[in-house]
């Protein structure tokens, strides 16, 4: 049941100018307001929140033999129904253990799948049986399957549709354990999946003693120093422990797609991926290993990398990582259950299959220089050599042979489908050498490209792989990730000449937009043709797929600041339409916006983006609200470098949460960039004077335009924004309420680190102190509404937060409302959670700016 907003107050939203309510107008907002069951906005914001835009489609998964594209079909927010389903939380991992697989596969699988001709457009769907959802569709090596997992209340099994009908049928027998491993891959030869299975016999979930046998236990050593963050999810007693490796302990298997017959590859273990070589008799197994920890999530727990034979044994361990309580900053997680960064950077890292037969491809720096633990005091250390190494069958230590030593360190190792040409890249600061090695004369780089990192004017664009895809902005991330898959890079039939994508920026980006293109590059001489550059002429055009590079048979998309993205198949300059993607609020795309630079005291210049009403008259002063997301910089120069990438013609994407959509409720949206600026790791010692001077300047600038009565604004921002909402309604007097969601208002409780500030509160207790809000709420003006997901996961907002800020609040007499929603993360996710935000923000607004007095509060 949802309390809706009755007839009076959907007039109330529509008048931007109205400075009265009636009374039976403020009963119905004070019912939304004091409303425990869901309440939905007025019709108007309600159909902007739930537009259908997981309807519109982009091309991107294109079938090897580039005819066919998947794609999944959506239906909209998840229902709280599903999104409250029982689940176990065990380090950051969320597993609905009835189904026995990931929670994420639970609360964001698709609907149904269909498969669009890159021909024409039209489209075969993929028949499923009621009550089957989908997820993590993927083709076939030889473009002729598409598999996916098909998702029931019970569990999750990997089905098989054909391409040419559109057929699909379950090819598991047993369920798949999609918990750790969440996953699956094709064998090259397009006859098997290897994925891992629930192992049989399986014993009973463990379960918890009804009665306590001891406390809650962890130490730390005085040795110990980790700076860890402040994780949300961590395991707290023996009884998680054996419910985690119950949950992710798996049979890996390979599956016969038309047979269904299984082949149980060694023992059940706690299976993180699973990696088939090209010629199927190996496997590179990656497996979490004990001890598990009180302080890390999963995502810090230890792994090791094994080479396995298609019978199941150990042929070779290839890396190890230990457990890492913080020490290892290389592998701190940003999140619960996220992995950090390249934990091997001292072993073997980037492990490839070799393409062309049996064989890895890693690279390894060398082992330290004889001598150098005995320099004399201001000698220069010499420095380790990075290889590139093969390792071929039976994979014992003589089958090592270095293929290339290098004075720097190496990376984003790629290869060519015929195994005869390896791309590789080095860089020293900011400069990038990319090259290509030929491996019958592997002492001679050849240059693909030489720029800096941060020019993005002097980019030459990325390799193109094979297939028909386009780059993917991370080859190497984890399995069950789009993208895990190190796809070979796109070479002539001869070998001699690969393919690069990029941008062109022009250096006035809000007066020309950028262009697109595909070059072809000689590779022994580094000569280029360009093949296609698009036109920036008010359109946007990418390349999101191609049939053939040399002759331009590509799949783009094209659109404009008004018109949304559409996908083409492109035949040199022959177009024919593939999509019929739709505007879902024209009015909002179309309405008048303006956007321009203001400038603070100190002469620091920022940018401000405002959206006004459909139908906005010139000279209507409106009540504003301000949406912001605080950010740090160095100087000007550093803040204006991250407008570079700017395109005036891309297609504005509004979502379920975009505040645009108040200005169908009559206000002036203000999105003002907040730069906080100082010298490095010193930044936030500004950041009072500097969130001031932001958003007074702001306001001067959009009062003199005329947009808005100064008097009735309203503030809000969610997470970081959150937190510098509730700073700017307690250090200034603009504001005649707010909005924050899933915010921080203590700092002692990030003592650690928080943001962008690196030093602890010890080092820097007044600026932590300072920028506590909770212990300047006695100076907070206007009401402020806080809304938190009990679920939040982000580390330094945990929950309760919102509820100290209130009793504060509440104790000092200010108006105030907190709305904490049960399951939800950090920031909202479900139908009925994202419908009652809109219903209460637009009653709070409404109440305290739109119908504010100058005082602040209700005039009537």
């Amino acid at each position: 049941m949802r309390c809706l907003i009755g007839p009076a107050a959907l007039l109330l939203v529509a008048s931007a100018t109205s400075a009265q309510q009636t009374p039976s107008a403020r009963a119905a907002v004070d019912s939304v307001l004091r409303s425990e069951r869901f309440v939905a906005p007025a019709q108007s914001i309600a159909d902007a929140v739930l537009a259908p835009r997981y309807r519109n489609v982009s091309l991107t998964e294109i079938n090897s033999e580039r005819t066919w594209f998947i794609n999944e079909l959506g239906d909209g927010p998840v229902t709280m129904e599903v999104f409250s389903k029982p689940f176990h939380e065990l380090g950051g991992l969320f597993l609905d253990f009835r189904a026995h697989r990931n929670r994420n596969l639970t609360i964001r699988s698709n609907v149904g799948l269909e498969l669009i001709a890159a021909r024409d457009g039209s489209t075969t769907p993929v028949a499923l049986p009621a009550g089957v959802r989908i997820s993590d569709a993927a083709w076939s090596p030889d473009g002729k399957s598409v598999a996916f997992f098909g998702h029931t209340p019970d569990g999750s099994h990997l089905w098989v549709a054909d391409a040419a009908t559109g057929k699909a049928r379950q090819v598991t027998k047993v369920p798949v354990l999609a918990t750790l491993t969440t996953g699956f891959e094709w064998t090259d030869d397009s006859r098997q999946l290897a994925t891992v299975l629930m192992p049989e016999p399986r014993g009973s979930m463990p379960v918890e003693s009804a009665v306590p046998t001891g406390p809650q236990v962890k130490l730390a050593e005085e040795k110990d120093k980790n700076r860890l963050r402040n994780y949300a999810s961590l395991m707290a007693t023996p009884h998680h422990q054996a419910l985690l490796e119950w949950h992710t302990t798996g049979q890996v298997a390979l599956v016969d797609v038309q047979t269904r017959a299984v082949t149980k590859i060694g023992q059940p273990a706690m299976v993180e991926r699973v990696d088939v070589a090209p010629d199927g008799k190996y496997l590179r197994v990656t497996r979490m290993k004990k001890p598990f920890s009180y302080i890390v999530p999963v995502g810090n727990f230890g792994r090791v990398e094994e080479l396995w034979s298609a019978a199941g044994a150990v042929v070779a361990k290839l890396t190890e990582e230990p457990l890492n309580v913080g020490v290892d900053t290389s592998r701190t997680p940003t999140a619960p259950g996220v992995g950090g960064g390249d934990a091997a950077r001292d072993g073997r890292r980037e492990i490839v299959w070799r393409p062309d037969g049996p064989g890895l491809w890693f690279l390894e720096q060398g082992s330290e220089p004889t001598g150098s633990d005995t320099l004399a005091i201001g000698d220069e250390r010499p420095r380790r050599k990075d290889r590139l190494r093969q390792w071929l069958p039976p994979y014992d230590s003589a089958q090592i042979t270095t293929v290339l030593e290098n004075g720097s360190r190496l990376s984003t190792l790629r290869f060519a489908l015929n195994g005869k040409t390896v791309f590789l890249s080095e860089r020293t600061g900011q400069n990038v050498h990319e090259f290509a090695l030929f491996l019958a004369e592997p002492t001679k780089k050849y240059t693909v490209a030489r720029y800096r990192a941060d020019d993005v004017y002097a980019n030459p664009g990325t390799l193109i792989p094979e297939f028909g895809l386009m780059p993917v902005a991370n080859p190497f991330a984890e399995f069950g990730v789009p993208g895990r898959v190190i796809r070979p890079v796109k070479v002539s039939s001869d070998g001699e000449r690969a393919f690069l994508a990029g941008t062109t920026y022009d250096r006035n980006p809000t007066i020309t937009g950028p262009k697109t293109f595909i070059d072809r590059i000689e590779l022994r001489t580094g000569e280029k043709t360009r093949l296609f550059e698009s036109g920036n002429d008010r359109l946007s055009e990418r390349v999101l797929a191609y049939q053939k590079l040399d002759s331009v048979q590509l799949i783009v998309s094209r659109e404009s600041a008004t018109e949304p993205p559409q996908s083409f198949r492109r035949d040199r300059d022959a177009l024919v339409q593939l999509t019929q993607n739709v505007d879902p609020t024209p009015d909002l795309t179309r309405a008048p916006k303006e956007s321009f630079i203001v400038e603070r005291p100190d002469g620091f210049k920022f940018k401000v983006n405002v959206t006004l009403p459909p139908g906005y008259q010139p000279g209507t002063r409106l009540p504003a609200m301000f949406w912001f997301y605080p950010r740090e910089y160095a100087g000007q120069a550093e803040y204006d470098r991250g407008a570079r990438t700017f395109n005036r013609n891309a297609f504005q994407v509004f979502g379920a949460r975009s505040m645009q959509i108040l200005a169908r409720a009559g206000y002036a949206v203000v999105e003002p960039d907040a730069p906080i600026v100082g010298s490095a790791g010193q930044m936030n010692n500004n950041y009072e004077n500097d969130l001031r001077n932001n958003l007074a300047a702001v306001i001067d600038e959009i009062d003199r335009r005329g947009l808005v009565d100064r008097t009735r604004i309203g503030i809000g921002g969610h997470s970081y924004g959150a937190f510098s909402t509730v700073n700017a309604m307690a250090h200034t007097p603009f504001f005649k309420a707010g909005i924050a969601g899933d915010g921080n208002y203590n700092r002692t409780l990030t003592p650690l680190a928080f943001q962008s500030e690196r030093r602890d509160l010890w080092e820097a207790k007044d600026t932590y102190l300072q920028m506590s809000p909770l212990l300047h709420a006695n100076n907070l003006t206007g009401a402020l509404l806080m809304y938190h997901g009990l679920g939040d996961q982000n580390v330094g907002t945990d929950p309760i937060n919102s509820p100290r800020l209130f009793q504060a609040l509440n104790g000092l007499g200010k108006p105030t409302a907190m709305y904490l929603y049960p399951f939800e993360d950090h920031g909202p996710a479900t139908k009925e959670t994202l419908l009652d935000l809109w219903g209460r923000w637009t009653a709070w607004l409404d109440k305290y700016v739109k119908n504010a007095g100058p005082n602040g509060k209700d005039v009537s």
